[in-house]
């Protein structure tokens, strides 16, 4: 086919408010894909990426969020990267390819010669020019972005083993009990349109089962709790796992950074990620300073325009603040998220911490953790609107939102 004729329509997969639970408090104010992340909303950094496509004609969020939700931002996001960006809302839970085909009509309306397919908790540079050029030479249905990870961790993922001339993904399975390989899924894949066929696929299996189990009364009741709705489907256990050593699906390697966003820890490490990424795709979002006129920027620093930072403050590395933020004279911010109306007064100290929206933080107070990103009160989260008053400490804690400190905290969840 050649480029003249080929479109591609890009899908994130942006899940709903029975997801994020990991990501409390956070979520509790703002969907998970809306939570910043390099001071862009988490879902923006995929959508930024896939404006490198070439042919690209359209993209699609997929998820059960309240259209609501996203309404402001989708037409703020088409406006500002002149792509069309639509909110498409399943009416319940379809599983990864499920919604996909749900939502079959509106992705083949542009006639379309591959489908990219992102899951939004994902933090990654996304490769997708050079992964798409793989998959044509592949020439199979689907080819998955895959990272080699340690041993230890890749259990808690899809493992695939490839092979390691022709890349054809061989074998799939997720989540296994036993180490199969240290290569795992990513979450980010590009299809032909087949994969609807495939999907499709999957449907009458199931309902071919349905009915024979109907006709069997004992394996009918024995089954019942057991099988999933009919068309709930999984990308991964039922189209991956099954297609694998079939000459269709093919895998294309990142040696770049990959994460999964699944907790509020996870995500400052994320947003320290994406904030050394600027340095090469976007330096006019990061912030400089040497303390004369504006204040003392260290490393990899975001401070959205609104926000006030007195000259006398020390920033970064790994900051990010957000809209209408007010940080006063003598502050040290150091990898960190601060978030919109935060005000943090004099002589204050935030490290490894998460700030709510509207949240203030007293006069030579400290929050802080150890930032150990993957344990429980690895780092510190204030929830929204959380006072902390002069001179308190807050260590390795976690704040649900409109409480008001005036004692020191240490491990602790304040609910």
């Amino acid at each position: 086919m050649g480029s003249s004729e080929e479109r591609v329509v890009a899908v994130i997969m942006v899940g709903g408010p029975t997801k994020g639970t990991r990501f409390r408090p956070l979520s509790l104010n703002v969907p998970k894909p809306l939570f910043p992340l390099g001071g862009q909303p988490m879902v923006q950094h995929p959508i930024v990426a896939c404006k490198s496509i070439p042919n690209l004609v359209q993209i699609y969020l997929i998820g059960f969020h309240e259209e609501r939700e996203f309404a402001l931002y989708v037409s703020a996001i088409s406006n500002e990267l002149r792509v069309p960006v639509r909110y498409l809302k399943e009416d319940k839970p379809h599983g990864s390819a499920g919604g996909l085909y749900s939502f079959r009509d509106y992705i083949m309306e542009d006639d379309p010669s591959h489908i990219v397919l992102l899951n939004c908790d994902v933090c990654s540079s996304f490769p997708l020019p050079d992964m798409l050029e793989a998959h044509k030479r592949y020439g199979g249905m689907g080819t998955v972005l895959v990272i080699k990870v340690s041993a230890e961790s890749a259990n808690q993922f899809g493992e695939l083993v490839a092979d390691p001339v022709t890349n054809e993904l061989l074998h799939y399975t997720e989540k296994p009990e036993t180490f199969v390989s240290d290569r795992i899924n990513c979450g980010v894949y590009i299809f032909t349109p087949d994969i609807f066929t495939a999907i499709q696929g999957v449907f009458t299996e199931r309902k071919d089962r349905a009915n024979l189990r109907r006709m069997n009364s004992f394996e009918a009741l024995q089954s019942a709790t057991k099988a999933l709705p009919v068309d709930y489907v999984r990308l991964d256990q039922d189209i991956l796992s099954p297609l694998a050593g079939k000459k269709k699906l093919y895998t294309y390697e990142t040696l770049d950074f990959w994460e999964q966003i699944k907790t509020p820890g996870i995500s400052l490490k994320c947003s320290s990620l994406y904030l050394a990424q600027y340095r090469y795709t976007s330096p006019h979002l990061l912030a400089s300073g040497d303390g004369t006129k504006t204040a003392t920027i260290i490393g990899d620093v975001y401070i959205h325009p609104s926000a006030k930072v007195h000259p006398s403050a020390k920033i970064g590395p790994n900051v990010s603040i957000s809209a209408n933020a007010r940080i006063g004279a003598g502050v040290r911010l150091i990898s960190c998220i601060i978030l919109d109306d935060v005000e943090i007064k004099e002589n204050a100290v935030v490290i490894h911490a998460i700030v709510g929206w509207k949240s203030s933080i007293g006069k030579w107070s400290r929050v802080q953790a150890e930032g150990d990103y993957n344990a429980k009160l690895g780092i510190t989260i204030l929830g929204e609107a959380v006072a902390v008053e002069d001179e308190v400490v807050v260590v390795n804690s976690i704040v649900l939102p409109n409480k008001t400190l005036n004692v020191s905290v240490h491990e602790e969840i304040i609910l």
